[in-house]
């Protein structure tokens, strides 16, 4: 999964998070500080040569927010596009309605939660089992009683 660091992206990220709809201010409201499962999310994350709305890089989860001008046809294509490229970047994408955000905003929120439980537990993505063949814990996992 690969990120844009460049000082134009960072600038572009700075200049769309200050210019927030009002839908990515009511969700991000709701992502903010690991309040869903304890994930984290980023807003306005550079990804390859897009810039998307909220990210979580421990789930691989992108959400982006779409107003009605996506419903265009070559909006559609441009998002479509999009989203293949976030998916090479190892990335799911999960697109909202701004309408659905602001109204139904904890029916969005269900369906990130779901995804996100299919997703490691934060913190835990790369731990090692600890776990022996047999499903004992510990380190005395291995070692044989004598009797």
């Amino acid at each position: 999964m690969g990120t844009l660091k460049t000082k134009f992206a960072a600038k572009a990220a700075k200049t769309l998070r200050a210019n927030s709809t009002d839908a990515e201010r009511k969700l991000w409201s709701r992502l903010r500080d690991r309040q869903l499962l304890g994930f984290k999310f980023v807003r306005q994350q550079p990804i390859g040569p897009f810039i998307a709305d909220f990210a979580c890089r421990d789930a691989d989860l992108v959400v982006e927010l779409d107003g009605s001008q996506h419903a265009e046809d070559e909006a559609v294509f441009y998002d479509a596009r999009r989203t293949a490229v976030l998916a090479q970047h190892g990335y799911d994408v999960l697109r909202f309605w701004n309408n659905d955000v602001l109204i139904h905003t904890d029916g969005v929120l269900e369906v990130i939660v779901a995804h996100l439980e299919k997703a490691p537990s934060p913190g835990l993505r790369f731990a090692t089992s600890d776990l022996s063949p047999e499903g004992e814990v510990g380190p005395t996992a291995h070692q044989e009683t004598s009797a």
